[in-house]
């Protein structure tokens, strides 16, 4: 499983918004991270200036989103839906979809489960609950 550093993954972002603006081609998983970029304006001022915030933190405690977590959470996402896993993901998903309207708003309420599963996994030191997710989901629908 590739689990890269919090420097790895800055200059990813960094590195996809530097050649989204120079023009090049995206390779991989470049093309979805410069998708979820672009739905985020709020962002692209922040990925303009590396040297000011490769090493800045975001603590919840302040309030503050991690944009470059936010970020990550979206590739997450879409991988998840991908291969549909866990499976029934995109299933809810594409239910989402139709609610919301839009694929950014529909993400951001998978990422709202997403992020308690992976909170309460490190809270207890377990492993990801994938029932618990999609249960988190059905909530979310109106099922559970």
């Amino acid at each position: 499983m590739f689990n890269p550093s919090r420097d790895q993954v800055r200059q990813f972002f960094f590195g996809v918004w530097a050649k989204y603006q120079a023009g090049q081609p995206l390779a991989g998983a470049e093309q979805p991270a410069l998708d979820a970029v672009l739905a985020h304006p709020e962002y692209h001022a922040l990925l303009d200036q590396p040297d000011r915030y490769q090493d800045r933190d975001y603590l919840p405690e302040s309030g503050e989103t991690n944009p470059f977590l936010h970020l990550s959470m979206h590739l997450a996402i879409a991988e998840q839906l991908s291969v549909d896993q866990p499976p029934g993901l995109r299933e809810r998903y594409e239910r989402l979809l139709k609610r919301a309207g839009n694929a950014m708003a529909a993400q951001h309420e998978v990422m709202d489960c997403l992020g308690e599963m992976i909170w309460q996994a490190q809270r207890h030191q377990t492993a990801f609950d994938s029932l618990a997710y999609l249960h988190c989901l059905d909530r979310k629908l109106g099922d559970a």
